[in-house]
């Protein structure tokens, strides 16, 4: 970032604090939102809240999560094992998944293995469909994931336990506490997950060897209000995960991978007059090891270390207009057996605006202007507006423009890496329909997207694999999201749905890209009595191409997948509950990778406590 660049965001820093002076101050709310952007400026977009119930009966991991609740496709190369996501035709580079208000993607991979990240350690799990690099920078294509600590500043104290055992040695502890008074909040997790991952192939000889693993995850949020304008928050993650790559054939060599990330930020929420400022301060570290055969000593390692700062700020111009400014600025380094010792600079200037012209019409625009002393990076934007026809039909219209950057692995590594790469551009639109009546809701959306110089990794002339901009891609398709809630006296039933369909050609061939289905199908149901919980879960997946050609011979096959689940309550307070749930209940063979077959019907009980 030039001196010039510099001082022109410090003169607007400078004019917004002077503009919110003398003003009454905007008190604080009971609950302090970590990711302010989500709140107040996706109206026009589709998202999707996650609750706690839903979190519950899915597994600790984020996949297992997102897998059946949302209209996301997963790839996975086995229970446990990388999994990586397609989100309206996008890939796992185009995804990004935001930690409590900051992108943290893989800067040496730009994408999140979503089987390393556990979902015990958040109050809130976001869903938001379509673009968002105006906001959360690369990646934030096909949509964004957002994980949220939000603190509650109320009088409460509890504990929460939760302990698996499953089929194949699978064991899953899952500790929290949770503390707060009007003055100060905290809550911390503990997890960790194993599993021999030993299960027996359906339909075949043989069982699943070299699969075992392990993950831990630790968690924890801290905030103190020092005064009624003041608030200062600290959030903190490590992961410390392996596994080993299950065997393809009886004669592979035995291979494992070993991952080390860290997150720590820094969050001061300052009110003044009728602004609100938040400056965060974040240091995200990852590190690997890979190691080609186990029997050796051999291995290779890389790593990156990522100082990040950014500042928001919030002014209302009017009681119906909100200005939206953030400043932003990202240093990675990077150093490994791959990309050598590289570093990479980024900041970013992004001016957010919404006003409600009427109660029922408001809109929202947007534009965001990076500098980087690798690339350059197009002015994004986006523009959206809703209209409640009445209390029973509401539309959303979104426009945007996207982009993801080359990775460290894109542009460094050694003998492969392209300096010369641009970033993926995206125009992205979609139209939003929401009806809501009583207990029911339905959104559907339709939405058309266009990606330019899509970076692949392809075959040189000297036969050695390289990233290129190489593909144009042409995306459009449909969602539907569904949901119904009755209680009667003592009877709770609860139903919601999810279904996408998907077209995502390659340009030059007029083929769909590989590992995106045409179509995705999940849908729950839920029955309670008093004390006593059943619920069931389906996910259908269309047939998926593996090759860019489209190749017959290649596709893997549509499957259904379906879980059940029974658990009790001993106590009218919660204190104790015991369950069971039947994953894959009718024993279905599938998988979502060639030659990475998924576990059969299998048994997990379960014991929560709660004090």
């Amino acid at each position: 970032m030039t001196t010039k660049h510099f001082r022109l965001l410090s003169i607007l820093l400078l004019s917004q604090i002077i503009l919110a002076q003398n003003k009454p101050a905007i008190p604080l709310n009971e609950v302090i939102v970590s990711d302010s952007q989500l709140k107040n400026f996706s109206s026009s977009q589709s998202v999707l809240k996650l609750t706690d119930s839903i979190i519950s009966k899915n597994q600790s991991s984020l996949t297992s999560l997102l897998n059946y609740n949302t209209v996301i496709y997963f790839k996975e190369n086995g229970l446990g094992m990388v999994s990586s996501p397609s989100f309206r035709g996008t890939t796992a580079q185009q995804t990004a998944v935001v930690w409590n208000g900051i992108n943290i993607n893989s800067q040496l991979l730009g994408q999140t293995d979503f089987n390393t990240i556990s979902t015990r350690g958040y109050n809130s799990i976001d869903v938001k469909a379509g673009g968002g690099s105006v906001v959360y920078g690369s990646g934030a294509m096909g949509g964004t994931i957002h994980l949220n600590n939000d603190l509650k500043f109320t009088n409460s104290f509890k504990n929460n336990l939760e302990i698996y055992y499953g089929d194949f040695n699978t064991i899953s502890a899952v500790y929290g506490i949770t503390a707060s008074t009007n003055r100060w909040s905290a809550n911390a997790s503990f997890t960790r997950n194993s599993s021999d991952n030993d299960f027996k192939f359906i339909g075949q000889e043989g069982k699943n060897t070299n699969g075992q693993y392990y993950n831990n995850n630790l968690s924890t949020a801290i905030g103190y209000k020092l005064n009624a304008s003041n608030t200062i928050k600290f959030y903190s993650e490590i992961y410390d995960g392996e596994r080993h790559f299950s065997l393809t054939s009886p004669y592979a060599v035995r291979t494992k991978y070993q991952d080390f990330n860290t997150r720590n930020l820094l969050a001061w929420t300052s009110s003044i007059g009728r602004s609100v400022s938040n400056i965060k301060l974040a240091y995200i570290t990852e590190h690997y090891n890979y190691f080609e055969d186990i029997e050796t000593e051999g291995y290779t390692s890389g790593g990156v270390k990522s100082f990040i700062a950014k500042y928001d700020f919030v002014y209302e111009l009017a009681p119906k207009i909100s200005l939206n400014t953030i400043l932003d600025y990202n240093k990675s380094e990077g150093e490994g057996s791959g990309v050598g010792n590289e570093s990479r600079q980024i900041g970013g200037i992004s001016v957010l605006m919404k006003q409600s012209l009427t109660e029922k019409w408001s809109y929202e625009v947007s534009a965001r202007k990076e500098i980087s002393d690798v690339y350059k990076s197009p002015i994004l934007f986006s523009a959206g507006s809703t209209f409640d026809f009445s209390k029973f039909y509401q539309l959303k219209f979104n426009i945007s423009r996207n982009y993801r950057t080359p990775t460290f692995n894109d542009l460094y590594w050694k003998g492969s890496g392209n300096p010369n790469l641009l970033p993926e551009d995206s125009y992205q639109a979609e139209v939003g329909n929401q009806f809501r009546y009583k207990d029911f809701r339905l959104t559907g959306t339709v939405y058309t997207s266009k990606i330019k110089d899509m970076i692949r990794w392809l075959p040189n002339n000297s036969g050695n694999w390289s990233p290129i901009n190489t593909d144009n891609v042409s995306i459009y398709g449909a969602e539907a999201l569904f949901g119904w809630k009755k209680n009667i006296d003592k009877h709770a039933l609860d139903f919601n749905g999810t279904y996408s369909y998907t077209v995502s050609l390659d340009d030059k061939n007029d083929k769909q890209l590989f590992y995106v289905p045409y179509h995705k199908l999940t849908a729950a149901s839920s029955y309670s009595y008093m004390r006593f919980t059943s619920y069931y879960q389906f996910m259908f997946v269309g047939e998926v191409f593996t090759t860019s050609d489209n190749n017959p011979k290649d596709i893997l096959s549509d499957y259904n997948v379906s879980n059940f689940g029974m658990d009790y309550n001993f106590s009218k307070k919660n204190i104790c509950k015991v369950g069971f749930k039947i994953a894959n209940l009718w024993n279905e063979k599938y998988e979502s990778l060639p030659s990475r077959l998924m576990p059969g019907r299998n048994l997990t009980l379960y014991l929560t406590l709660n004090y």
